[in-house]
């Protein structure tokens, strides 16, 4: 017995310093990349949530701060005429524009997917944008009115648009088929997300849904959908990300204007930024309720032996 427990003692040994070598290895392995969100993630949100606490000022001897407290966060929403306006455009034109995007970016998944020749030629056609649509010549873009199709007659719609809808939602639309092509741009990454998602679907689901006389329309919303849901989930939360972050974004601009401003500063351009990412973060967290698998429900209940109505 002795032996056998000296043996099974030694064993343990060596598993528990095995383990603890694959740790420290773990460790080495994702240490760029703990280093570099130390540095270049935390470390800014720390500073910016300071400098939100202090009214700064810029003088040739150096940074002058005054400890204000959250008097900067109070008058972002009490003095700034244009924060609570721009704020409202922003969610309003979000919430137009990522049903548009989401949907277009599976349509053409979708129709990559299919059985079409040259599929690589057209991953690439959708997801070029991506690549060089980006700050100063997506800016450019829009100034020289590429983003808005020739042929539309945006006078004509917004005379329309005045007469049926009200005016909070007449600037948003409105904005919409003026930038229509800049927001078809933004669906490059989704559509490779939605693709890569679809790839993975079990086609003897589809065969046996045939078999059973179901419908091209009946598998798509019966087992296509279901089966890309979570995909769903993820490129809704990504666009809204990517809207949030854009640089043609008024919320964005804003707060780039206030940094800079001579009555502003640091300070004050630092706490609207973050009420503008709490804001941000409130849209997705609706966004993830909204969309979230109801098998999650299903399975939290089970497993509190509850019955799911």
């Amino acid at each position: 017995m002795k032996i056998f427990n000296n043996l099974a003692k030694k064993n343990k040994k060596v598993i528990y310093s095995y383990s603890r070598k694959r740790q420290r290895f773990g460790y080495v392995f994702i240490s760029p990349w703990l280093i570099g969100f130390i540095v270049f993630v935390m470390w800014p949100l720390v500073q910016s949530f300071y400098f939100s606490l202090n009214d700064i000022r810029l003088r040739p001897t150096g940074r002058i701060m005054t400890f204000v407290g959250l008097n900067n966060y109070r008058d972002v929403w009490l003095k700034d005429m244009f924060f609570i306006e721009r704020l409202l455009a922003f969610l309003i034109s979000t919430m137009l524009r990522t049903p548009i995007i989401v949907v277009f970016a599976l349509i053409i998944a979708l129709l990559i997917n299919s059985k079409i020749k040259l599929k690589g030629f057209f991953r690439v056609v959708f997801f070029f944008p991506v690549v060089i649509a980006s700050g100063p010549v997506m800016d450019e873009l829009v100034a020289q009115g590429a983003t808005t199709i020739p042929m539309m007659n945006q006078a004509l719609i917004m005379n329309i648009l005045n007469t049926l809808l009200p005016e909070l939602l007449v600037a948003p639309i409105g904005a919409l088929f003026a930038e229509i092509i800049i927001i078809l741009w933004y669906s490059g990454v989704q559509v490779l997300i939605f693709l890569a998602s679809l790839q993975k679907v079990d086609p003897t689901l589809y065969e046996a849904a045939k078999i059973d006389g179901g419908s091209g329309w009946e598998c798509f919303w019966k087992i296509t959908i279901p089966t890309i849901k979570p995909m769903i989930l993820l490129n809704t939360v990504y666009t809204v990300v990517s809207l949030a972050n854009s640089d043609q974004n008024d919320v964005i601009q804003l707060i780039y204007i206030n940094m800079f401003a001579a009555t502003r500063g640091y300070g004050f351009a630092s706490a609207m930024a973050w009420m503008y990412a709490i804001v941000v973060t409130i849209v997705l967290l609706i966004v993830f309720i909204v969309l979230k698998d109801k098998k999650d429900k299903i399975q939290a209940v089970k497993m509190k032996g509850g019955v799911y109505k």
